[in-house]
């Protein structure tokens, strides 16, 4: 922990948000990768808190399973939404009561804070050595927001004002109150208790603790934050796809200033898990989600989706989809591939036009250039399978392995039908269905002769035009003799 990490963080989950108009609850909504409250949770983290804590109310079975699905996260339930000083009430009881040190409270449908500014409030509350500590922000139109109003002589904050309860003068005042936090741990604990639940909606407030304390004699103090949009809550499908797209334009502008070639930002999609190295370029059209990794002088797109895909130093992958794959150094993808969860492709190796491939592991060099599935596969290096060739995996009940070795040039518009195994160096004729193992070395041929029945269109389709070009072509070759 840094001299200025908090004590705890508390991070606000326990709404509804019936405005979202959703079965899913307004706090597991995604954008860029990660749920609102997930991008939260990653901000309030970059801080490294002593102690971190959600509270969970409204479908909080479904919630907690969510924050625990990758490091645990420690939730306090508040089984009735009784506001939000309630709700920190809870968080503060599962920390074991009255916490010493900052306690910053954040609201967890606030996916555009960034570690950065809560860093920054911590700092402001400490240097300034303040009781509380408001997140404000200065907005181009600060009208229905409550109005940050400070001390002309000393800067402290001597109240926050409702739009509905301001003068002329305060509602000319562009700062205003983001809902975010920083308080001394042990006088928000007592402040809490006073806070009192004579109000319209007979819940315990949040802010009412800034007035008690002021009231006590202690300072209320704001840091503001560099970027007003940061504070952008969620409350519906519109606010959320604005939130994506202004997340979006931060994420690429990140990637860009790291050395990533983004051609058009405008198509292109990125998460906020994604990572890159410099000299990687992304063509128009292209999502680049989960835990994608691009390495250097990777290229990726146009129109292609990669998904917790690692690609590798100076791989290509055109047009395609590639959902949980190991595309190596130097290797292609596509066009029009679809490279499907398990499949590793080795250095320089090829996925070519219309392959799709699932559970294969593709060697250094080896080609499927078109038109093929491979599916349950291990194939060597230096391979190359023909087109129009599939890897018949599924007998109707269960998985089956096919094993190809390197250095073997498989015919077009082979079977392989699992389990099978194919030796190093083999050759296979085209059309062939390979249902035996190969040895090392050999040339399979697994296809009916062919017999040619002269005569038969002649016979069998009189008139047709078959018929009549089969007549012609007879008679110019009679001619011609």
């Amino acid at each position: 922990m840094s001299a200025t990490s908090p004590a705890a963080v508390v991070v606000l989950a326990a709404g509804e948000g019936t405005r979202m108009k959703s079965k899913t609850p307004k706090v597991l909504h995604e954008i860029s990768g990660r749920s609102l409250v997930g991008h939260v949770v990653a901000a309030a983290r970059a801080l490294d808190p002593q102690h971190l804590v959600v509270v969970v109310g409204h479908a909080s079975e479904q919630v907690t399973a969510h924050l625990n699905a990758g490091d645990a996260v420690r939730t306090a339930f508040q089984a009735e939404q009784n506001g939000t000083g309630h709700a920190v009430r809870m968080g503060l009881e599962e920390l074991g009561g009255n916490v010493e040190g900052t306690v910053i409270v954040v609201c967890g449908d606030t996916p555009l804070l960034s570690g950065e500014t809560l860093g920054a409030l911590a700092a402001t509350h400490a240097a300034d050595a303040n009781a509380v500590t408001v997140l404000s922000a200065e907005v181009p139109d600060s009208t229905g927001y409550g109005r940050i109003v400070r001390d002309s002589a000393t800067g402290a904050v001597t109240e926050i004002i409702e739009h509905k309860d301001a003068t002329d003068e305060q509602r000319a005042i562009r700062e205003i109150n983001s809902g975010v936090f920083a308080f001394d741990g042990r006088l928000l604990g007592d402040a809490l208790g006073k806070v009192r639940t004579d109000n319209s909606q007979g819940e315990e407030y949040l802010t009412d603790v800034l007035s008690i304390l002021r009231e006590a004699g202690h300072r209320v103090g704001a840091s503001v934050a560099g970027d007003h949009r940061e504070i952008l809550g969620i409350n519906n499908r519109l606010q959320l796809a604005q939130a994506r797209r202004l997340l979006n334009e931060r994420l690429l502008e990140r990637a860009m200033l790291a050395g990533v070639t983004v051609v058009d930002p405008a198509s292109t999609l990125i998460d906020a898990t994604v990572t890159y190295e410099r000299d990687a370029v992304v063509h128009p059209g292209t999502q680049l989600l989960g835990t994608t990794h691009l390495a250097e002088d990777s290229e990726v797109g146009p129109n292609s989706r990669i998904e917790d895909t690692v690609v590798g130093t100076g791989a290509r992958v055109d047009n395609s989809v590639t959902l949980s794959a190991e595309i190596g150094a130097g290797a292609l993808v596509g066009p029009y591939a679809y490279l499907r969860p398990g499949t590793r492709l080795g250095a320089k190796a090829k996925a070519g036009t219309y392959v799709e491939m699932k559970n294969a592991t593709i060697g250094e060099g080896t080609k499927v250039p078109h038109l093929s599935y491979v599916g349950d596969a291990t194939i060597g290096d230096h391979t190359n399978i023909g087109a129009a060739s599939v890897f018949v995996n599924y007998d109707g009940v269960a998985k089956h392995h096919t094993t190809i070795g390197s250095h073997c040039r498989t015919g077009s518009d082979n079977m392989f039908v699992a389990p099978v195994t194919v030796g190093d160096g083999v050759y296979t004729a085209a059309g062939s269905v390979i249902t035996k193992d190969v040895p090392a070395g050999s040339l399979a041929v697994a296809r009916g002769q062919q017999r040619n029945i002269e005569g038969w269109v002649a016979r069998k389709r009189p008139g047709s035009a078959a018929a009549q070009a089969a007549q012609a072509s007879s008679q110019e070759t009679d001619g011609q003799s």
